[in-house]
């Protein structure tokens, strides 16, 4: 199968950036299969991703490429990333008790739907340690305490540095992170959260939904911040219910909803579809 690239590119709207883009690529022996761009007129700022291989008989050269593309991104300020589309995104995932959200994404996995390597799951209970040892993944045991709480990120952030983890799923991960794991995971830590209307906090949220008489449930997909479920989000799903509902009901609802929304965020990530725009996103699906 023919070699693909994806060209990612953020910088400040002005003309002429899908000229230089698109023309460089094709003066240098490149088709593009996919191109999808947004002009966000609120922050002034352009954002871009292309799909790209080289053409047939084109003895292409991505290193070389890659550097002459300096020219043109220098021109118009981007920020800007160029990486093989059959390349692996390398991810870390973490869990506590409950299985839906870790179960789904091995399954999708497992499937090939998702174009990550997944370097360790790490959680703070040994509940799902046998799960994850029969997948024949690496499971790191870091149990967290407000005595412990400094230590044990400072052992994830070694964790993630050693295995050059570029994705941190929190996969129904039940422990806040400290502001400055926030900040050192930013745009790279994705989070799971039951969404409501109105957003119940605290303990068992869908019993919380059940005495309220919510008719509709969700999830909400998003990148971590310091503000608690407060971040940039990338993908939601919901789903209507009823009075028939028990709460029994409406967790096995919510389960379902947390696994749609966490994996397609999950996908989108890791297909360099998701750009960070200030406290929202832009996602090319």
């Amino acid at each position: 199968m023919t070699s693909q690239f994806i060209l990612t590119v953020t910088c400040p709207a002005t003309s002429g950036i899908v000229s230089a883009v698109t023309s460089y690529l094709a003066e240098s022996g490149c088709y593009i299969s996919e191109l999808a761009q947004f002009d966000d007129e609120a922050s002034g700022t352009f954002f871009m991703r292309a799909v790209f291989r080289f053409n047939s008989g084109v003895s292409g050269d991505i290193d070389k490429l890659r550097r002459e593309f300096t020219s043109v991104a220098n021109d118009y300020h981007m920020q800007w990333k160029l990486v093989s589309a059959s390349e692996p995104m390398k991810v870390l995932l973490m869990v506590s008790k409950f299985d839906h959200c870790l179960t789904d994404l091995l399954y999708r996995y497992h499937k090939g739907e998702l174009r990550m390597r997944i370097t360790a799951i790490v959680s703070n209970h040994l509940d799902l340690r046998p799960m994850v040892e029969r997948e024949g993944i690496r499971f790191v045991y870091l149990p967290v305490s407000a005595d412990t709480r400094t230590q044990q990120e400072a052992e994830l952030l070694r964790l993630v540095d050693e295995t050059n983890t570029e994705l941190v799923v929190l996969a129904r991960y039940m422990q806040i992170l400290s502001n400055d794991l926030c900040q050192q995971l930013a745009g790279r830590a994705i989070n799971i959260h039951h969404s409501f209307l109105p957003g119940f906090k605290g303990a068992k949220p869908y019993h919380q939904a059940f005495e309220r008489g919510v008719k509709l449930i969700g999830a909400t997909a998003h990148y971590v911040t310091s503000d608690l479920d407060e971040g940039p989000i990338i993908e939601q799903e919901v789903q209507r219910v009823d009075h028939a509902l028990r709460p029994d009901d409406l967790v096995a609802i919510g389960r379902d909803t947390e696994t749609v929304a966490l994996a397609r965020a999950v996908r989108y990530h890791t297909e360099h579809r998701v750009f960070l725009n200030q406290t929202r996103t832009v996602v090319f699906r």
